[in-house]
C-alpha cells in the first residue's frame, strides 16, 4: 500500500539548478510523491522551469509568490497544500538518491521521523564531505529528515518568516514536541557547496537576529527540554559561526 509523501521545494533564483532537482524527483523508485514547487518570487526562468515539468507530471503543482517573501513563507504555502502522510523538503539546488524516499519508509514506521545524513557536493557532482549525525539534535535543516504530517497539525509547527537560519528556530521547536524518531545510517541527499546561497554568506545582522529570537525563546519557554536544547543550540552555534568567520 502506497502511503504518499509530500515533497515541498522552495525555490528562488535557481534556474540553474532546478532541472536537476526536479529530475531527481520525479525518477524516485517510491512513486506517490506530491511534488509541491514554490516559486518565491523569482526574477529569473525558475518559474518557467518549474512549470514546464508540471506540464510533463501531473504530480507536481507549482504555487507562486508575486515578491520574494523568504524561504520560511514558501515552506508554509507548501505544508498548506500538503496532503501526504509524510512530508519532505528539498532545496531547489539540492538533489536526492534515487532510492531517498525508498529507504527512509522501510524504516519510519509508526515514527514520527526519520533522521539521516548527507553529501556536500561541488555543481559538478564532486563529493566534498559526507556525514552521518551523531544525535538526534545535531543538524538543523529540515531536508534531512522525513517527517509524519500530522506532527506538524497536532502541534502547529511552521517556520518563521522574515528571517535567515529559520531552520534553527523551526528544528528546535520540533525537537521540542519529543518526537519518536530513528536516526539512519544513510547519505541520500545531496546538498550543494553553493557560495552564493544565503547560508553561505555572512551576515551579522541576520545572526544578531537569531540569537536574540533563542534568548527570548528560552527565557519564555516553560517546556525545560526546549530550554536545554536553546541553550546548546545556542552554544554550538557561537562555536560553528567563529569557525567560519
Amino acid at each position: 500500500m502506497h502511503q504518499e509523501i509530500s515533497v515541498i521545494v522552495p525555490i528562488y533564483n535557481a534556474e540553474l539548478y532546478l532541472a536537476k532537482c526536479i529530475e531527481s524527483l520525479i525518477n524516485q523508485e517510491y512513486t506517490a510523491l506530491q511534488i509541491i514547487l514554490i516559486d518565491d518570487g523569482s526574477t529569473d526562468n525558475s518559474r518557467a522551469i518549474a512549470e514546464q515539468y508540471a506540464k510533463q507530471d501531473t504530480r507536481i503543482k507549482v504555487y507562486v509568490h508575486t515578491t520574494n517573501l523568504g524561504q520560511s513563507a514558501a515552506r508554509n504555502t507548501g505544508l498548506e497544500h500538503a496532503t501526504g502522510e509524510f512530508v519532505s523538503f528539498v532545496d531547489a539546488d539540492d538533489y536526492i538518491d534515487k532510492d531517498f524516499y525508498t529507504y527512509m519508509l522501510r524504516y519510519i514506521g509508526k515514527r514520527d521521523c526519520v533522521q539521516i545524513g548527507y553529501r556536500r557536493v561541488t555543481p559538478q557532482g564532486k563529493v566534498l564531505t559526507e556525514k552521518l549525525p551523531k544525535h538526534f539534535y545535531q543538524f538543523t535543516s529540515p531536508c534531512m529528515r522525513l517527517y509524519r504530517r500530522e506532527i506538524f497539525v497536532r502541534y502547529g509547527l511552521y517556520f518563521p518568516a522574515g528571517m535567515i537560519y529559520e531552520d534553527v528556530i523551526f528544528s528546535l521547536d520540533f525537537w521540542a514536541t519529543n518526537p519518536s524518531y530513528k536516526i539512519l545510517s544513510y547519505t541520500g541527499y545531496n546538498y550543494l557547496a553553493n557560495t552564493n546561497s544565503t547560508t553561505a554568506t555572512r551576515n551579522p545582522v541576520a545572526k544578531k537576529l537569531l540569537f536574540s529570537t533563542l534568548k527570548k525563546k528560552r527565557q519564555k519557554s516553560k517546556n525545560l527540554l526546549h530550554k536545554l536544547l536553546t541553550l546548546y543550540t545556542i552554544i554550538r552555534l557561537k562555536f560553528h559561526f567563529k569557525r567560519y568567520d
